[in-house]
């Protein structure tokens, strides 16, 4: 009765190491890749590249239980220069040559100023699309269920704690290594998830892109650095 109840357990054991591995190499599952090699792949997807593309932006603020929707195009020159042109439900647009930043609000006639890595040095707003490095630097890594099929999911988890920003959540397509949306929150609960789309990796944006001459009679804001 032991030896069979070994030989039971031991068929067992084979079976579920068997159905493990075809698991793992199994197409509709991807494959048993670590986190790390999925920085590593995305790494080579952005290292240096400029890439373009559109998106669709949900802001949802919990404690008013609001959800917002913007929509536009998007520029990224490594290392660390973006361009943001929101075309719904306001015309403005969100510039760094990865110094400076520009917010330019043309209805309003306003422009506010501030240095880039106070707005953007930890990541917000898929800043490390335009400098990939920063994952590593900036957060620690987790490889999560995927939110979509076909994609892996990784969950970013800022080294230095902040209320703006809690974790980043982001959805990579398993064929390209491509990030197709970005999900931030923060430590209230607020989420933004931004959805790209017509993603294009070009050979050179020019880095005219990345600057901004204030209009005339600008109301000009600088922010706290």
């Amino acid at each position: 009765m032991r030896l069979l109840g070994f030989t039971t357990l031991l068929c067992a054991l084979l079976l579920f190491t068997s159905i493990a591995t075809g698991l793992c190499q199994s197409k509709e599952t991807g494959s048993c890749m670590a986190a790390d090699e999925i920085i590593a792949k995305l790494e080579s997807r952005y290292g240096g590249a400029d890439i373009q593309a559109e998106f669709v932006q949900e802001s949802s603020l919990k404690a008013m239980d609001i959800t917002d929707t913007a929509t536009g195009r998007v520029w990224f020159k490594h290392p660390g220069m973006m361009r943001w042109e929101y075309q719904t439900p306001d015309a403005h647009a969100i510039i760094t040559d990865g110094k400076t930043l520009w917010i330019h609000r043309p209805a309003d006639n306003q422009v506010i100023m501030g240095g880039a890595l106070t707005y953007f040095g930890n990541g917000k707003g898929a800043s490390f699309l335009s400098n990939i490095e920063l994952i590593k630097e900036e957060f620690k890594v987790e490889k999560v269920s995927a939110h979509k099929p076909g994609h892996y999911t990784l969950k970013l988890i800022p080294r230095q704690k902040e209320l703006d920003l809690s974790k980043i959540f982001l959805n990579i397509e398993r064929e390209t290594f491509i990030v197709n949306s970005v999900s931030t929150k923060n430590a209230y609960g607020d989420e933004t998830l931004i959805n790209f789309k017509h993603i294009e990796f070009k050979e050179s944006i020019s880095a005219s892109k990345f600057q901004f001459e204030i209009p005339p009679e600008s109301d000009v804001v600088r922010l706290e650095e």
